[in-house]
């Protein structure tokens, strides 16, 4: 067994955090300190600092009820921390809107795919356009050339190059989620927030998905929210351990595996 005190962190990031040193995004693009969200009395999350590197694929696990949404709601905006900061991209970002987050580079992708079923696959695509999300934009805009191949080029890329003229409701659950994948990577985002990719996936369809996000890390910050653990080990990135909404344990998977604590309180249940 590896002594729990090489994993979990009980004091992660001391010398990296914002409010000891200005050259944290030097490493990091996200960084969250001193961040805690409370609802009616009960602290559904507690984190005392977390860093994700620049081009950096992070998978974060635990079990249910362990903050894991709570705290993809904190980075993109949809909730407000209690107390805590959050940064972002050399920038405090903690108060912006979810709208304005957005904007500025963070993706979100949920575990349901949000796609528009009656819209084929092309049409999804353009619907995500940078500044074609307005209703007048849509009704009125114009796809170039350069949107329309690089709608292609994207879709080629997710295996959906044949299905670009097949309406969403049409797809398999995994083209369906990469689909979703693809809508955000057209503007450009610096963060990409992914939850559960591989839920409902084939084992074929799974290991495609690990594919796209291992190749999407080459241009893209990733943080991954995953239960399968094979999936999770086909990633062969570092793992982040939540549990009743903090931080547990950090590691590579075999080192949260071999993490008595870990077992206890998700991967052995």
């Amino acid at each position: 067994m590896i002594a729990t005190e090489s994993i979990v962190t009980h004091r992660p990031y001391e010398e990296d955090r914002p409010s000891v040193n200005g050259l944290w995004d030097k490493k990091y693009l996200l960084f969250l300190e001193g961040i805690t969200a409370v609802f009616d009395g009960f602290k559904a999350l507690d984190i005392e600092a977390f860093g994700i590197g620049h081009q950096e694929l992070r998978v974060v696990i635990g079990p249910n009820g362990a903050g894991k949404t709570t705290m993809c709601d904190v980075i993109s905006g949809k909730t407000l921390p209690t107390t805590g900061r959050v940064h972002y991209n050399s920038a405090d970002i903690t108060t912006w809107s979810d709208t304005d987050i957005a904007r500025n580079g963070i993706g979100r992708k949920f575990q349901t795919p949000t796609v528009y079923d009656s819209l084929t696959a092309f049409e999804n695509m353009e619907l995500a356009l940078p500044g074609h999300q307005a209703v007048w934009a849509n009704l009125f805009g114009r796809t170039t050339t350069s949107d329309r191949d690089r709608i292609m080029a994207l879709l080629a890329r997710v295996r959906l190059e044949t299905c670009a003229h097949t309406q969403a409701r049409h797809l398999s659950h995994g083209q369906r989620q990469w689909l979703a994948i693809s809508t955000l990577i057209l503007s450009n985002p610096k963060l990409l927030l992914i939850d559960e990719p591989a839920a409902g996936l084939t084992d074929a369809e799974t290991g495609l998905t690990a594919d796209l996000l291992l190749e999407l890390r080459e241009k893209h910050t990733i943080m991954v929210i995953e239960h399968d653990m094979d999936f999770v080990r086909r990633l062969d990135a570092k793992v982040t351990v939540l549990n009743e909404g903090r931080i547990l344990a950090e590691g590579s998977l075999e080192e949260v595996q071999n993490n008595h604590e870990v077992r206890e309180a998700y991967l052995g249940r």
